[in-house]
């Protein structure tokens, strides 16, 4: 539509779910360098793209170098957003285990960051999350639920369920 655009920032995964291929087919996680993903915000702004959305496999797990100096994702999103206020600047997708305070503290701070977090659950059973080998629990999933109402209020969260798991 020439109004959203997206930029990939990472290739891979590491997670190695029971039920997914992705670490098979796309390899090892790889981080973009940082400066190249603010470059292509900056030149998509000017082409006149008002909103761009972050992609990866898991972003919350992006690590880049900047001058020496480890770049974790909020960094990262946070000099997105700093391209321009009009710039809209959304994510997916990310992984329970790896959503932090810091990348809340970072959305709700920048206006221009869509408040909208997309955080698979896939199983509301800690059972079910452990055969499917998901590295958390239902408890560290509703605190992280918990910490996204008191950190951003109003922030939309969507979801995915697995249903009919084999067990």
């Amino acid at each position: 539509s020439g109004v959203t655009a997206f930029i990939s920032i990472m290739r891979g995964c590491e997670n190695f779910c029971a039920y997914c291929v992705v670490p098979y087919t796309r390899g090892k996680e790889r981080s973009r360098n940082p400066q190249t993903i603010i470059k292509e915000a900056k030149e998509l702004f000017e082409q006149g793209f008002r909103e761009v959305t972050l992609l990866g496999q898991n972003v919350n797990s992006y690590h880049g170098e900047e001058n020496g100096k480890p770049i974790d994702f909020p960094a990262l999103l946070e000099q997105v957003a700093s391209v321009n206020p009009l710039l809209r600047v959304r994510f997916a997708t990310s992984h329970p285990k790896d959503i932090s305070d810091n990348l809340l503290e970072v959305i709700a701070a920048n206006e221009n960051i869509c408040k909208s977090i997309h955080l698979p659950i896939q199983s509301g059973s800690t059972k079910m999350l452990g055969m499917m080998k998901r590295s958390y629990t239902r408890d560290w999933y509703m605190d992280r639920i918990a910490a996204i109402r008191r950190i951003v209020p109003g922030c939309a969260i969507t979801t995915d369920i697995i249903a009919g798991f084999c067990s």
